[in-house]
């Protein structure tokens, strides 16, 4: 792949980490105890009232499905940006061949390319 392209994934992808990053950041903290992409969403006390824990209990639950999907998208955005400093990104990882640039484009952390993920996805 050529140097330009990769320098400027990388830094799409770096601002993407960032973003993810500080969106996490907003309801959840980094658990020291594990990996870096490792967060515990907050549970925030309103008040007693049963209508209060009733809301507590809905906002801590959706902070907890939003707090596993951007860990998955944080997850993605640093093992693209491993493989850059690897030197295997943009490569398919299923069968070996270069990842088409317009898909990497449209989706930086793409692991494989349009033909192995259709396979995958039994969409051929």
């Amino acid at each position: 792949m050529d140097q330009t392209f990769l320098a400027e994934m990388k830094e799409v992808l770096s601002k993407e980490k960032a973003r993810l990053e500080e969106e996490l950041s907003r309801f959840a903290h980094r658990n020291p105890k594990a990996v870096s992409t490792d967060y515990e969403a907050e549970f925030h006390n309103i008040g007693e009232k049963e209508d209060e824990n009733a809301s507590e209990v809905a906002q801590f639950s959706d902070n907890l499905s939003l707090e596993g999907e951007l860990e998955k998208a944080l997850r993605d955005v640093e093992k693209a940006l491993e493989s850059i400093e690897k030197g295997t990104y943009g490569i398919c990882k299923y069968c070996s061949q270069e990842i088409d640039e317009r898909r990497i484009r449209a989706r930086a952390t793409s692991s494989s390319c349009i033909q192995c993920k259709k396979t995958l996805t039994q969409e051929v």
